[in-house]
Order: structure tokens, then sequence, then C-alpha cells
């Protein structure tokens, strides 16, 4: 994917989840943007996904795991549209977007970006 024209800098919100990671804590896409010095619209939400893509293309290159999982919505602390149409399909899940099981999956892959990026910042 074109850098070009990307609401932020790829290098810049990968640090950013890096630190999320590291720390054990999932971070909205409100405090995402805050932190990347945009106020949250739905449409800035959207342009802030594209992002989250390039950066788990990278991270998929580089054999970590991915970090967009750690975006979250504050109302239930799960991942919006965007990451369930590419990264839950790209895990197997076709199920819904909401409940137990679609819990479990973000969990499962949440630990496993925590677990690596602890380990090598702590």
């Amino acid at each position: 994917m074109s850098r070009a024209g990307l609401l932020a800098d790829p290098g810049e919100v990968r640090r950013l989840l890096i630190e999320s990671a590291a720390a054990g804590q999932p971070i909205t896409y409100s405090e995402m943007l805050g932190a990347l010095g945009h106020a949250f619209t739905r449409p800035k939400m959207r342009a802030l996904c594209k992002v989250l893509a390039t950066v788990d293309d990278d991270a998929a290159e580089r054999g970590e795991p991915e970090l967009a999982v750690l975006v979250v919505r504050q109302s239930d602390g799960l991942p919006g549209q965007g990451w369930w149409i590419g990264g839950a399909i790209a895990h197997g899940h076709d199920g819904p977007w909401t409940g137990p099981e679609a819990a479990r999956l973000v969990h499962r892959l949440q630990q496993q970006a925590f677990e690596h990026w602890r380990d090598r910042t702590g």
C-alpha cells in the first residue's frame, strides 16, 4: 500500500502501538487519534484504519504479531469493522464481530502482542 496520503506516519503509529503492547493495554480509536493530534471523527477513524493495515503488513513481513488488534472501540473493547473484515478473516474467524467468541479471539491476539513486546521492551 502506498504511504502517500495516509492520516499519520505508520512509524509513529507503530511506536504508539508498541508502547501500548509493552504496557499490556489496548488503546481506543479516540486515544490513538488524540495521540496523533486529531479529534475523533468517523472519517479520521477510517483513515486511521488504512494506517493500521500498513502497520500490520509491515509487522507480518518482520514476523511480528499484529498490532491493529490493540485499537478498540471504547464501547465494547473490540476492534471496529475494518479489522474484522481484514484481520479476523485472516485468522479464520467468520463468526459475529461481537460477543464471547469475538472477545476470545481479540484477547488471544492481544496477548500475543503484549507478550512479544513486553519481552522486547521490558
